[in-house]
């Protein structure tokens, strides 16, 4: 049914790819290595002038995966082999909406996968943050009872491009991201598997795939009834504590501390013991901890942590803009030189094309979110945010400006509020302008404010350039 042609080098360093060819059925694909060059294309139908051809990468790798093999890679039922999570197979896709939509949504992914392999580290970092949001409702990028190739392609691009205790340290805290990195890691296990079952008739290489996350053991859930004493349950959770750290209790194999189901309640294999010891235990804890607290009693009713945020994190700046152009493929975006009083203009793309027009961008005094990390947006780097103020459905929005006067460069502060911002790193990794925005507002004259303290400039106080009054500013 199809042939792919492939140079050996590119083989080696797409191991998406390798996987996909080496899991193909042998009777449906044909897998030509050619040993150098950069030769990549699939050949569909006869092989002769009437054949379809398609040279692009990641079409190559969804044709394989559906209609090119009769959707051999995509059967419900049969994971993992469901590459395009079923919305490919007829008997399961038809006309349904909701599988061309994901079928563009994996096209999509897949393209977000190509940027981060061309990003920097510290881009693949941010995309785990914003994973974490995207996945807080779903499984997988796209509607899927398991990982599609999507979900592959950006798994393999992230851990490409970090790894090990960076890996790690990214994924601090994200758990829904840490999940879906697990899975993926764990369903690529399968596959390799699945991979090998061909390896007498397939002439491809196994594929090569990079280390993602070392999954913790995690303890079963142990059940109580709730009558239970507390020394009871304590010394259950550490006893469960222990194995996992051991390496975890497997299925269906008790460990020699755990507790069991006989007795009342799940508790009634612990010993005296073993009572008397988390009794002791839990009664030495509760001494030391009001000891601390009498040593270190609170001042005027509990201060404020010291690390606590405010808006001084934030580096928000006077700006203008010196040149606007339409970006070429984003039809709500406009592409801005603006100067901010560093060396050179930064460049920034901001979704105003809805609210203005070309000439009404050029020379506007702004204010400029500056701590941002850089970041792509539809192929052009932007660096920091343009401020508006918009209502609370986003049909209005008008521009944040300073005072007539104040200088390019200067940095907006607020009344009571005088630290230093944060570094663009930790503005990204701890999400704070996300915890900080929702109380930049404008008041009921249109001025901005956090939390009711006055935005300040040396020519005096920020506000909507039109007046919008109780509006949003981000």
């Amino acid at each position: 049914l199809a042939t792919l042609t492939v140079s050996a080098p590119i083989l080696a360093s797409d191991p998406l790819l390798a996987l996909i060819a080496s899991i193909a059925p042998p009777y449906q694909t044909k897998v030509a290595i050619t040993k150098k060059g950069s030769d990549l294309s699939l050949s569909i139908g006869a092989a002769d002038s009437s054949a379809s051809v398609i040279t692009h990468r990641n079409a190559i790798l969804r044709s394989l995966c559906g209609l090119a093999l009769h959707n051999a890679l995509d059967t419900i039922g049969s994971s993992p082999l469901c590459f395009l999570g079923g919305h490919s197979a007829t008997s399961f896709a038809g006309a349904s909406p909701t599988s061309a939509i994901a079928m563009a949504g994996i096209s999509s992914w897949m393209s977000v996968a190509d940027s981060t392999r061309q990003g920097s580290a510290d881009d693949a970092s941010v995309l785990i943050g914003q994973l974490n949001d995207y996945l807080a409702g779903r499984s997988f990028l796209v509607p899927s009872s398991a990982p599609t190739v999507a979900d592959f392609d950006l798994y393999l691009a992230i851990v490409g491009k970090i790894s090990g205790e960076a890996l790690e340290a990214s994924v601090n805290g994200f758990n829904n991201a840490r999940r879906w990195l697990e899975q993926c890691g764990a369903t690529l296990d399968e596959l390799k598997i699945v991979a090998s079952k061909n390896a007498t008739y397939s002439k491809v290489p196994a594929a090569v795939i990079p280390k993602g996350l070392n999954p913790k053991p995690r303890p079963l859930p142990l059940f109580f009834y709730g009558e239970e004493d507390e020394s009871v349950v304590a010394a259950a959770a550490a006893a469960t504590s222990a194995a996992s750290k051991a390496g975890g209790a497997k299925p269906g194999k008790a460990t020699a501390a755990a507790p069991t189901n006989s007795g009342s309640g799940g508790g009634g294999g612990l010993t005296d013991e073993q009572k008397k010891a988390a009794a002791d235990k839990k009664a030495a804890k509760n001494a030391a901890k009001a000891a601390k607290k009498k040593d270190n009693p609170k001042k005027g009713g509990g201060a404020a942590p010291a690390a606590a945020l405010n808006i001084s994190a934030l580096d928000i700046r006077v700006g203008k803009i010196i040149k606007a152009w339409e970006h070429e493929t984003a039809d709500k975006l406009y592409c801005e030189e603006i100067d901010v009083g560093e060396d050179k203009p930064r460049q920034i793309a901001s979704g105003l094309r809805p609210f203005y027009k070309l000439e009404e961008m050029q020379n506007r005094d702004v204010l400029v979110l500056c701590n941002l990390k850089p970041m792509n947006l539809v192929g052009f780097p932007s660096h920091g945010m343009v401020l508006c103020a918009s209502n609370a459905d986003h049909t209005a929005v008008e521009f944040a400006v300073p005072p007539q006067g104040a200088k390019i460069g200067e940095r907006v502060t607020f009344e009571g509020f005088d630290g230093e911002p944060e570094g663009q790193n930790k503005v990204a990794k701890k999400k704070i302008f996300q915890a900080l925005a929702p109380d930049l507002k404008t008041d009921e004259n249109g001025m901005v404010n956090w939390k009711g303290a006055k935005s300040v400039t040396s020519a005096g106080q920020c506000k909507a350039v039109n007046g919008m009054a109780n509006a949003q500013v981000a």
